[in-house]
């Protein structure tokens, strides 16, 4: 069992969280996500979406995606939380079929369902991180043409969306960083490790890193960028 994983820092901060996916990738966004910790943390609300019964997700490539966003619009409506997880399983699941044409609908239907998350933050000032922990769909034919429908190893993407925000600068008080403060600049991130993004969000959130957290934020900042960061 891990200890000071993001979960169980951000309870321990007294911020309220919500975990939803539907029920392929359930287990990721708690019992995993928590380190094997299988009971909720406190504030921790969590919301399934029972995945559509189907042979193989290539007969139905949206899975439950467009029902997963309706309800977690409606959660994030009612402004009750610090922070929100939430795992599409489309691009995944759908690429273990081998089938293209169902791996292009599976993507374009959650770049809808993402679309639509993004701009209902974005109306209550809020921000995002959209990453991954591994791919699977960019890649869909192996070198002899083949289909190929294992997980990938590509680099992943980590995109920061809202309000231009910089880390603030005052000086921790009782195991609570300054918060990241509005700021005309684009913020950019440094590359980094999947390690790196529970720091990172973190220090959006003004919360002190613990030490078993090994990562680091991938803000950037003049002193980060005077040491070379990439």
């Amino acid at each position: 069992m891990l200890h000071n994983t993001l979960g169980e820092v951000l309870a321990q901060s007294g911020r309220p969280q919500l975990r939803t996916a539907e029920t392929e990738k359930y287990p990721h966004v708690t019992y995993f996500f928590n380190g094997g910790v299988e009971e909720p943390f406190a504030g921790e609300d969590r919301h399934l979406i029972p995945s559509p019964k189907v042979a193989t997700y290539d007969l139905m490539p949206e899975m439950s995606a467009p029902e997963l966003t309706d309800a977690l619009l409606a959660h994030l409506g009612q402004a009750r939380y610090d922070f929100v997880l939430v795992n599409y399983a489309n691009a995944d699941m759908v690429g273990h079929t081998g089938s293209i044409p169902a791996a292009i609908a599976a993507v374009n239907t959650v770049d809808t369902c993402v679309g639509r998350v993004l701009e209902r933050i974005g109306e209550l000032g809020g921000t995002a991180l959209v990453t991954a922990d591994h791919g699977n769909a960019e890649k869909m034919l192996d070198e002899d043409g083949n289909p190929f429908t294992a997980h990938t190893t590509f680099p992943v993407r980590l995109i920061l969306v809202g309000p231009e925000a910089h880390p603030g600068s005052e000086a921790p008080q009782n195991g609570t960083a300054a918060p990241v403060s509005p700021h005309p600049a684009t913020t950019t991130l440094h590359d980094g490790i999947l390690a790196d993004v529970a720091p990172t969000i973190l220090e959006l959130m003004g919360i002190l890193q613990p030490p078993e957290m090994t990562g680091r934020s991938l803000l950037r900042t003049p002193a980060r960028d005077s040491l070379g960061g990439s």
